[in-house]
C-alpha cells in the first residue's frame, strides 16, 4: 500500500497543479475519489457497495464515484494530476507528493494511524535493533517503512550510516525475506503478519512504538473542497456511518467485515487481526481529538525533516520548512507563504456535532 510515488517530474507536477486548479473553478455535481487495498481503507469500498456513499451524495445533490485502484503509487499520481478529487494516502506521501508538487491538498479525514501494522523484522531469536549494525536491510526506500526504520534506529542511538538500506518493492519483500541472503526487512501488513509468524524471526520494532506518526487519510484537493463543500460533507458523513457499522456486534457488522475481508483477499479472522493493529477512529469525536491535538504539528515537523533529509520535498527545497502545513487554530508549520497541506477539522467537527 504505502510505496512512495516519486515518479512525477517537476514539469508534470506544475501542469497538474494548474489543471487541478482549473478543474475546480466552479461548483460541480460529479466527483471521483480513489483508494487502494489496505485494512484502514477497505471501508471506502464497502461504503460504496452498501450504497452508503450514494445515499450521502444524494443528500447533498451530488454524485461521488469511489474508485478502487490496484496500484497505490498510481492512485496518488492520478490524484496529483487532477484525475481524482480525492485519494486515500498516508500523511508522509501527502506531504512529499501532491503538496511538495504544488497541489494544495486537505486531509479531510485522518481515519487511523498504524499501531503495529508496520514493523522491523530480523531473522534469529532474541534480536535487538543494535544487532542491525553493519548489516543490510530490505525495504521500500523513501516509504513509511524507511521512516519507521529511521525512528527505530533513533531509539537505539543509531543512524542509517550504521547499516545499508536495500531498496525492495513491496511485491518482492516476502520473496526476498525467504532467501538465505536476506536477514532483515521492514514491511507492513498483511506481509508483516505472514513473515513474523515464521520460525526464528524477531520483530525488533513496530509502529505502536511511535503512535500517531504513520497516518492514513482521505486527502481532497483544497480548491475543489472550498468550491464544493457538499463533497466534504458527503464523504465525511458516509465514512463515519460505515465505520460505526464496523464497530458494532450485529449480524450486519459481521457481514460488512466479512465482505471487506474477502475484498482484501483474506478471511475474517485475518482481517480482524489487521484491524487490531490499526488505530481506526470509529467516531467523529475520536478523529477530531486526534487531528486537533497539539502533537499533530510536532509529528508532521518530524515527518518533514525526514522527507527533506532524504530529498523528498523537491529539488528546490532548501530546508524542511519548504512546504507549509496548516493545522487547527491557525497553526502553520513551515513556509507560511507556501501552505500546501492542510489538516482541516471543519467537516469532522460538523460530524461530531451532528450537523451533517
Amino acid at each position: 500500500m504505502r510505496k512512495l510515488a516519486r515518479f512525477l517530474g517537476i514539469a508534470a507536477l506544475s501542469v497538474a497543479a494548474f489543471a487541478s486548479s482549473a478543474a475546480s473553478a466552479a461548483p460541480r455535481n460529479d466527483f471521483k475519489v480513489c483508494w487502494t487495498i489496505y485494512a484502514g481503507w477497505m471501508p471506502w469500498g464497502q461504503a460504496k457497495t452498501q450504497g452508503i456513499v450514494s445515499k450521502w451524495a444524494k443528500k447533498y445533490g451530488i454524485n461521488i464515484d469511489v474508485v478502487q485502484l490496484n496500484d497505490y503509487v498510481e492512485s496518488i499520481n492520478q490524484y496529483t494530476a487532477g484525475k481524482f478529487d480525492g485519494c486515500a494516502m498516508t500523511n508522509m506521501d501527502a506531504l512529499t507528493i501532491p503538496a511538495s508538487g504544488g497541489v494544495d491538498s486537505t486531509a479531510l479525514i485522518v481515519s487511523d494511524y498504524s499501531n503495529g501494522n508496520d514493523g522491523v523484522l530480523m531473522k534469529g531469536k532474541g534480536k535487538q535493533i543494535a544487532d542491525l549494525k553493519g548489516q543490510q536491510i530490505n525495504l521500500v526506500q523513501f516509504s513509511v517503512s524507511h521512516y519507521l526504520l529511521a525512528r527505530a534506529l533513533e531509539s537505539a542511538h543509531m543512524s542509517e550510516r550504521d547499516l545499508k538500506v536495500v531498496n525492495t518493492s513491496d511485491a518482492d519483500i516476502s520473496g526476498a525475506f525467504a532467501t538465505p541472503t536476506v536477514h532483515n526487512t521492514v514491511t507492513w501488513n498483511p506481509m508483516l503478519a505472514d513473515l513474523k509468524a515464521q520460525p526464528n524471526v524477531t520483530e525488533v520494532f513496530d509502529s505502536s512504538k511511535i503512535p500517531g506518526e504513520i497516518m492514513d487519510m482521505m486527502v481532497v484537493n483544497t480548491k475543489t473542497l472550498k468550491d464544493n463543500p457538499a463533497l466534504g460533507k458527503a464523504l465525511t458523513g458516509a465514512w463515519f456511518e460505515m465505520v460505526a457499522l464496523m464497530h458494532g456486534d450485529s449480524p450486519e457488522t459481521t457481514s460488512a467485515l466479512t465482505s471487506m475481508a474477502k475484498a482484501s483477499g483474506t478471511d475474517l479472522a485475518n482481517f480482524k487481526g489487521q484491524l487490531s493493529t490499526t488505530a481506526l477512529f470509529y467516531t467523529p469525536k475520536a478523529a477530531l481529538e486526534f487531528v486537533t491535538s497539539p502533537d499533530m504539528p510536532k509529528i508532521m515537523t518530524r515527518v518533514a525533516k525526514f522527507s527533506f533529509d532524504h530529498g523528498l520535498l523537491g529539488q528546490d527545497a532548501k530546508s524542511a520548512d519548504a512546504v507549509g502545513m496548516a493545522f487547527d487554530k491557525g497553526v502553520v508549520v513551515g513556509n507560511k507563504n507556501n501552505v500546501k497541506l492542510r489538516f482541516d477539522p471543519a467537516y469532522v467537527e460538523m460530524a461530531a456535532a451532528g450537523k451533517l
